[in-house]
């Protein structure tokens, strides 16, 4: 078993996805004094700076470089991932690439009609596992910024346990635990059904995994489906659309996850 006390290069290094180089990664870091902090409070910054300031939204592929999910603005939990993890390892925090699918209900409320019939009933899910002290923390509760989260709480203030639906998939609605305190973070944990184990780069994944879609649907997809689907969450987000209780799934009922072996 590899010894994480080690920093190994495959940890903290560039790929064509993680391409933490390119001059927008480099400028930001250096803008907002990431590399001038303590370890703790460097990977809190990169983690907050990603989970509040590009909002939950569905990029034209999962398999996107980095530097584009900055520019887009948005992100989903692998694009999100894919730039969370280009930060990490650009103010030199070593972090690797854990890969799952996750059953597609969880996504009923923030997906909706042709969009979510086009699904496919499991879709790739990663989260990012970032070494601290020795030790590996995962992270996933970077994917729903703020505002969007909030105002599910708000919408379903009644829901005081699990919860799934709305790129939601948590025990704990009310309190996901999803702020960095040096400890795990989840948020669509609950709706994991298949885990592919840990990969070095998201590049070594999407090779031996694909992308969610293909051919003719990843075309409708890329240029129609998504603009409608980041319209419908940036609705729920500002409260022009009260998110509806029908797309939300009893405790349980999202399929078979991995839940605490994970």
């Amino acid at each position: 078993m590899t010894n994480p006390s080690n920093t190994a290069p495959q940890w903290t290094g560039a790929s064509p996805i993680l391409d933490i180089h390119h001059p927008d990664i480099q400028r930001l870091v250096q803008a907002r004094g990431w590399r001038a902090l303590a370890p703790y409070a460097r990977i809190g910054a990169v983690y907050h700076f990603v989970r509040d300031e590009l909002a939950f939204g569905y990029n034209a592929s999962d398999d996107l470089p980095a530097s584009r999910v900055l520019a887009d603005g948005l992100g989903q939990c692998n694009t999100k991932g894919t730039l969370l993890m280009a930060l990490l390892r650009a103010v030199g925090i070593p972090c690797r690439f854990h890969g799952f699918t996750i059953a597609k209900a969880l996504q009923r409320g923030a997906i909706t009609g042709v969009a979510y019939q086009l699904a496919p009933p499991s879709i790739l899910h990663s989260w990012v596992e970032v070494l601290l002290d020795g030790r590996w923390v995962r992270l996933e509760g970077f994917i729903l910024d703020r505002p969007y989260l909030s105002a599910l709480q708000a919408g379903f203030a009644d829901v005081q346990g699990s919860f799934c639906g709305f790129g939601v998939a948590t025990t704990n609605l009310q309190v996901p635990g999803v702020d960095w305190t040096g400890q795990d973070t989840f948020i669509q944990k609950e709706g994991i059904n298949q885990d592919f184990g840990v990969f070095d780069t998201p590049d070594a994944f999407y090779r031996v995994h694909g992308v969610n879609l293909s051919g003719l649907k990843q075309w409708l997809y890329t240029h129609f489906i998504r603009h409608w689907m980041n319209r419908n969450v940036d609705n729920i987000r500002t409260g022009r659309v009260r998110p509806a209780k029908r797309h939300v799934l009893p405790p349980g009922k999202a399929g078979q996850h991995l839940g605490s072996s994970l």
